[in-house]
């Protein structure tokens, strides 16, 4: 039987953050937190802004981890990102994406670029 490693939260955005970068990503911000509530990670992708939820799962019995971002949670993450973008005049002009990461407990990443729509 395959030992699972358990990571933490921080531990997956962390992983998340790796990843990003690997593909050519520029960290912005982690952790941006407002009254409408947190975006993980926040990063450029060439001249696109780009918003990130990292969702870790250890299993896929109740789903994904990226099927675990709902409606509810989209419209959080898409008011945060309006309060980002007011606070940072220097960035509304740039168009920008949502997406998604979701890591499992073998560590595997599963990243939805556009997961959803502003």
């Amino acid at each position: 039987m395959k030992a699972e490693h358990l990571i933490s939260g921080q531990s997956a955005e962390q992983l998340a953050e790796k990843h990003l970068r690997q593909q050519g990503l520029t960290l912005l911000t982690r952790n941006f937190s407002c009254r409408f509530g947190e975006i993980d990670l926040i990063c450029q992708d060439q001249l696109e802004l780009v918003f990130v939820e990292v969702r870790y799962r250890r299993g896929q019995r109740f789903g994904t981890a990226a099927e675990t971002v709902t409606i509810r949670k989209q419209q959080k993450l898409i008011k945060a990102a309006q309060h980002y973008l007011a606070a940072h005049p220097e960035h509304q002009r740039k168009t920008m994406r949502f997406d998604v990461i979701g890591i499992d407990s073998a560590q595997h990443i599963e990243w939805i670029k556009g997961a959803f729509l502003s």
